[in-house]
């Protein structure tokens, strides 16, 4: 419970939802009010003089639904017209959201390149800095309108690791569609539990994860454990929390124990270069 205690006293916090999250799965439409309350809690954590990053997927989803497409493109020119379309329309109305409350939001678009070539590195590292200085909440995806199999991230889990460990984050919340990890699929065997607390990464949590797979969006379980080796390593706690319900993030950082909790265990030699040189993100 003391751990859960200093999540209280986070200064520096980064915020995935996934598409899963956004939209009502009756229809792919964007679930307005949920929006409207995640705008209203950003708003409020940035109110009490935190830096705050919202890493949003939907782009894509939200352009399939306004081009009248009824199923998940599979064709990378389809998805990244889709891309085009949705980036603009997902950010129209955060924009419409967050001026309701005269909060203002940047849009950066991220690829691997922007991360593998020094000198983009840096000038994003320096554009997230300007931005908390003038009280400016960025708004991150993935560049999928540009990306190539070669240079993409592939989920936004693990995107908001490395997002975290660029701007020396000290708290990554992944809203997902599952309360946290679980010993099991939680579907599938309802003897699984919840695990409220991880303390190190290893071959068994690697196992788990792989077990306790989710259908909805393009990152399972897998990716989120990636995720929390990159966040943790790089010097940051981690929560897995429902996105169900957006006030887990209030619960989080009021130090409630919601979702599961990664323990920060930062490395003294820490390269982020070592989590984004290749596609494959190390889980063990």
């Amino acid at each position: 419970m003391e751990y859960r205690e200093l999540l209280k006293n986070k200064k520096r916090i980064v915020i995935k939802i996934g598409s899963a999250s956004l939209t009502h799965p009756e229809t792919g439409s964007l679930n307005l009010d949920k929006m409207e309350r995640l705008v209203r809690i950003l708003t409020d954590i940035r109110n009490q003089g935190k830096d705050v990053i919202l890493v949003t997927s939907g782009a894509i989803a939200v352009g399939r639904k306004a081009l009248g497409l009824t199923h998940r493109p599979t064709e990378r020119s389809i998805k990244q017209a889709c891309a085009a379309v949705g980036q603009a329309n997902l950010m129209m109305v955060y924009q419409k959201l967050f001026a309701e409350y005269s909060q203002i939001a940047a849009q950066i678009l991220m690829t691997k390149y922007t991360m593998i070539n020094d000198i983009s590195r840096m000038n994003a590292q320096n554009t997230f800095n300007e931005l908390f200085r003038m009280g400016v909440i960025p708004i991150v995806n993935e560049n999928d309108t540009v990306s190539t199999d070669e240079l993409d991230f592939g989920d936004n889990d693990t995107l908001s690791a490395i997002v975290t460990a660029l701007v020396k984050g000290d708290l990554l919340i992944l809203l997902s569609d599952i309360d946290g990890l679980y010993t099991d699929d939680p579907h599938q065997n309802q003897e699984a539990k919840l695990v409220p607390c991880v303390t190190e990464i290893g071959e068994e949590l690697s196992h788990m994860a792989k077990s306790s797979t989710n259908s909805l969006g393009t990152g399972g379980m897998t990716t989120k454990i990636s995720a929390a080796k990159i966040a943790t390593a790089s010097g940051a706690d981690m929560v897995i929390a429902n996105g169900n319900d957006v006030h887990n993030i209030n619960r989080v950082l009021a130090g409630k124990e919601i979702g599961t909790l990664f323990l920060a265990h930062k490395q003294s030699g820490f390269n982020i270069m070592d989590y984004i040189a290749t596609k494959q993100y190390p889980i063990n």
